[in-house]
């Protein structure tokens, strides 16, 4: 087959628009061209900071097992009438700060009050009698025997007369110590009875930790020995004092309750969930500046100076020590990571190292 040339004119209308056409399309290529040869400038270099290292390091420290417990009040009461009565009055209501001795409640008891007022009678006479037996003694007008039985019948009727006192003590239900009411169960109206619940007060000046530790950690626990909690509420660990271990493991959950002491701390309240650490053995474990290690979503990863450069590195971090925190992958031991500044360094940034 013979390909046929395609011929432009030289000459008229046809050879002209050709000759644009090839104008044109070298004008393009050389756009082009000029676009492609141009070199991206470099880009500026990274300023050098200067920032402040901490050698990773092995250090032991004590394995410990968690148990989970309560803080609650060291000093509690659940506050019930001695006799029974109508409420006739309730000054207590959740939340309220009582003092001691003040007045809760109050109830309407006519039948003590009617034994006072028959015992109070009953003294007046006797002590009647007992001065006229008495007078009569001197005389020799009645024996002595009848003269002691003056005297034992007013002694009784004294007795009735306190004892009665004391019942109708009974329907005035006060604080028995500086606290804060924390439930009532028992409203203007109701029946007061011996035994029944009316209102619960607790102390919220002095607090204590109530853990449930299992059989195999209560031989790690001894009396007046000082162990870590932890609140959530909180930031830092407690100091907390073993007080009370139970002799006796509960028979259903088989644990033993141990209470601790806790100092008095801000933001402490009672109810709140804590964390006993209890030591278990003695361990090793890689710590940093927990200021060093930072996170990015649900990355950790830190900074370390080698070659005179920052180099980024994501870890995993295990538990916390205070002001330090476990690594337990991402570095080694002897690896500098920078502590200060870390939050503004790019990879491979120069570093000028603090003394």
């Amino acid at each position: 087959m013979t390909m046929k040339k395609l011929l432009v004119p030289s000459t008229g209308p046809i050879a002209a628009a050709g000759r644009l056409a090839l104008l044109l399309g070298g004008l393009l290529l050389a756009g082009c061209g000029k676009k492609h040869d141009a070199a991206a400038p470099p880009p500026a270099p990274l300023p050098t900071a200067t920032v402040r290292v901490q050698t990773v390091a092995s250090k032991p420290h004590v394995a410990t097992e968690e148990v989970v417990g309560t803080v609650r009040s060291k000093l509690r009461a659940v506050l019930e009438a001695k006799v029974s009565g109508r409420i006739e009055q309730m000054r207590a209501a959740p939340g309220q700060t009582v003092k001691r001795g003040e007045l809760l409640a109050q109830l309407n008891a006519p039948e003590i009050q009617a034994q006072l007022d028959q015992a109070r009678a009953q003294l007046d006479q006797a002590e009647r009698d007992f001065q006229r037996f008495a007078t009569l003694v001197e005389q020799n007008a009645v024996t002595r025997q009848e003269f002691d039985a003056a005297q034992a019948r007013q002694l009784v009727t004294r007795a009735n007369v306190a004892a009665a006192e004391t019942m109708l003590g009974y329907v005035r239900l006060t604080a028995p110590f500086d606290g804060v009411i924390t439930r009532k169960l028992a409203d203007v109206g109701d029946l007061a009875a011996p035994g029944k619940p009316l209102l619960e007060l607790e102390d919220p000046a002095v607090l204590r930790l109530e853990a449930n530790v299992g059989e195999a950690l209560i031989d790690r626990i001894q009396q007046g020995q000082s162990l870590e909690a932890r609140v959530p509420a909180l930031t830092n660990a407690l100091p907390a004092t073993v007080a009370e271990i139970a002799p006796v493991a509960d028979p259903a959950s088989r644990t033993f309750l141990v209470k601790l002491d806790l100092p008095p701390t801000p933001g402490l309240r009672a109810g709140a969930f804590a964390r006993l650490s209890v030591p278990v053995g003695e361990s090793r474990a890689l710590r940093v500046p927990a200021e060093a290690v930072l996170q990015r979503g649900q990355l950790e990863y830190v900074f370390v100076a080698a070659d005179g450069r920052a180099q980024l590195r994501l870890v995993k971090t295990g538990k916390r020590f205070g002001a330090e925190v476990e690594l337990l992958s991402g570095a080694a031991a002897g690896e500098k990571v920078i502590v200060s500044g870390a939050g503004q360094l790019r990879e491979g940034q120069p570093l000028q190292l603090q003394p």
